[in-house]
Parts: structure tokens; C-alpha cells; sequence
């Protein structure tokens, strides 16, 4: 959380993205182990958004469905995903455009409507890949979806908060400063040790 120290002064100070595995959880902190190595205890407010990361197949990503995809930028102008979130409807819309993003360098995210879907050049992704061309209000972009690449929905999951966050659980914690303190803003979880894939 070191990143946003400059910023804890500030009315507005930045959320970063954590993606770690859980050390120890009570009813006001968690403790994470971020990729990188690092440790972070972060204050887990009551307000704190949980969500279940759950798989699902290629074959579930439809024309209309509203997905959101990291990938990373092609030389033919296309995208390669790196994995591929279905999102459930009640959030169609959220996070709408094309923007970088931060699960390797120099990756992307896209959150579109799947407007076409054909299957991918076998030269490229070998049999059972995919061709998305995912619309947004700015744009467009071709991204295709290789055979393995991780698929998911999500749900929400703090009525089921107790059995998801468990040392050793898989998160994503978007996080930002508040008083001084590291803080847990929401938390998408896979069960059972699912790692979160975006």
C-alpha cells in the first residue's frame, strides 16, 4: 500500500488492486499476502463489498453477453485474453470502455458487449478458440480467447462472508487509504482456493 501514501491526504486517495492469498481474517482486519511477496493488514469495515469468483466455460460467453476482458495488445491490432469475466446482469454496463490495467504489464481491460463471436484463426488458437468483437460507447475491439484461458462470473457473497474469506483463500481486494489506514473497500474470492483471475 506504499503507492498510496502520497495520496492518503488527499479527499479522494487511490485505490489500488491487491491480488493476494489471506494470512488471518477477524472481525476488523485482514491480513493479505500479495503476489509480489508482501504482507498487508488492512481494516475490513462492515460496509465492505464481497463477491464469489466462479468458473465457467468458453461456450457460456454469448453474443450480448456484457464481459469484461484483460488481455494484452496484439501486433495485428487485436487483443489477447488473458482471461475473460461473464458479468452477471444486474451489472451489465459497469465499468463500460477500454482502459490499461494492471495484471501484467502493459495489459488492458475491456468492458463491452460481445457483438459478434466466431470461431478463431486455427493458425492462432488451435480447435474450440473464440473471436469476440466487443463493442463499447467509444470503440470496438477484436479479442480473441484462446482455448484455457480462464473464464468466470461472479455473485454476490457477503451473506456467505464467514466460509469465503479463510486463510488461504484466493482475493482480489480493491483497497484505498482512509485515516491514515489501508482498507479493504470490496473483495472478489474464489472458493475452495480458486484464484480470482483478473
Amino acid at each position: 500500500m506504499a503507492q498510496t501514501s502520497t495520496t492518503a491526504q488527499s479527499p479522494a486517495a487511490a485505490t489500488v488492486r491487491l491480488r493476494a492469498t489471506i494470512e488471518k481474517i477477524d472481525a476488523t482486519s485482514i491480513t493479505v499476502k500479495e503476489r509480489s511477496g508482501e504482507v498487508i493488514t488492512l481494516v475490513r469495515p462492515p460496509e465492505m463489498e464481497v463477491s464469489e469468483v466462479f468458473a465457467l466455460a468458453l461456450s457460456d460467453i454469448k453474443a450480448g453477453s456484457y464481459i469484461g476482458t484483460a488481455a494484452m495488445p496484439q501486433a495485428d491490432g487485436t487483443q489477447l485474453a488473458l482471461e475473460v469475466l461473464v458479468f452477471p446482469e444486474a451489472a451489465r454496463g459497469a465499468g463500460e470502455g477500454h482502459r490499461p490495467w494492471d495484471l501484467r504489464p502493459d495489459s488492458t481491460m475491456t468492458n463491452a458487449v460481445v457483438a459478434d463471436l466466431v470461431a478463431a484463426p486455427t493458425t492462432l488458437a488451435g480447435s474450440g478458440g473464440q473471436k469476440l468483437t466487443l463493442k463499447y460507447k467509444e470503440g470496438e475491439k477484436t479479442v480473441i480467447v484462446l482455448p484455457g484461458t480462464p473464464v468466470v462470473s461472479f455473485k454476490p457473497g457477503k451473506s456467505d462472508e464467514a466460509a469465503l474469506l479463510v486463510p488461504g483463500a484466493k482475493v482480489m481486494v480493491t483497497a484505498q487509504e482512509k485515516a491514515g489506514k489501508p482498507t479493504a473497500l470490496r473483495i472478489i474470492v474464489g472458493r475452495d482456493g480458486f484464484a480470482p483471475p483478473m
